[in-house]
């Protein structure tokens, strides 16, 4: 979703340069020009993992995106998918990417598909991913957008993110991408021995806090707390 501090934001002229124009495709040259200017944000604010970078240079942000919005898509901000739900802000994907310390064979959980970017990074990045949306229409146009881009490795599911998928599990990594008061049981006990999850916990309707978990090789947990963030609500039960 979006981080509270504020990010300088240096893309406006670009966005600018041409009012209108439509990207056929992931290769045009000006969305490419607007990646990789995104990419050098990231990695002024603190973003170092080099894996996390090429993988957000490469995924093709303006094509998860609603097509009205697609001008909008390297603006380092959340923007809406429709049926109450977004694309998370860039800054905050690469920093929950970068905190799970992905790498190449990883099995990572998502939870909360939205549009399948977050998904498509930890794919580009060489992760086995499994990742559940709650909205069935965004699960099934998610699995069709990343199957149409290339990320078709990734496992969609329509469920319920609160219960994990357990006959997956364990997980060497945890997303969630939707805040709730507390992180759900089954997530913790889905989440390897020397696993990471990472997930907003705090009020829904107001400022939480990103969330760290640790599990060690002994299965104890600890927790620790990263930075304010503002998410949408963590759905559970029904859609």
């Amino acid at each position: 979703m979006t981080s509270l501090r504020t990010l300088a934001w240096p893309l406006c002229a670009l966005l600018g340069a041409a009012p209108g124009a439509r990207a056929q495709d992931s290769t045009d040259a000006r969305f490419q020009a607007l990646r990789l200017a995104l990419v050098d944000t990231l990695r002024h604010h603190g973003i170092t993992h080099a894996a996390t970078l090429a993988a957000m240079e490469s995924v093709p942000r303006h094509l998860f995106v609603p097509a009205e919005l697609r001008e909008w898509g390297y603006a380092d901000r959340p923007l809406p998918i429709g049926y109450g739900a977004t694309i998370s802000q860039p800054y905050i994907v690469a920093i929950m990417t970068q905190t799970i310390r992905p790498r190449s064979g990883m099995r990572v959980l998502e939870v909360g598909t939205g549009s399948g970017y977050q998904a498509a990074v930890l794919q580009a990045i060489g992760c086995r991913v499994w990742t559940i949306e709650i909205v069935e229409e965004l699960a099934d146009s998610a699995r069709s957008r990343l199957l149409r881009l290339g990320y078709g490795q990734v496992q969609v599911r329509h469920g319920d993110g609160y219960l994990g998928w357990p006959e997956e599990a364990p997980f060497d990594a945890i997303l969630v991408t939707a805040a709730a008061g507390s992180i759900p049981p089954a997530l913790l006990e889905q989440l390897a021995p020397r696993g990471r999850l990472v997930m907003p916990v705090g009020d829904p309707g107001g400022v939480q806090f990103l969330e760290l978990v640790e599990k060690d090789a002994a299965g104890r947990v600890s927790r620790r707390r990263l930075e304010p963030v503002q998410f949408v609500p963590l759905r559970h039960g029904t859609r």
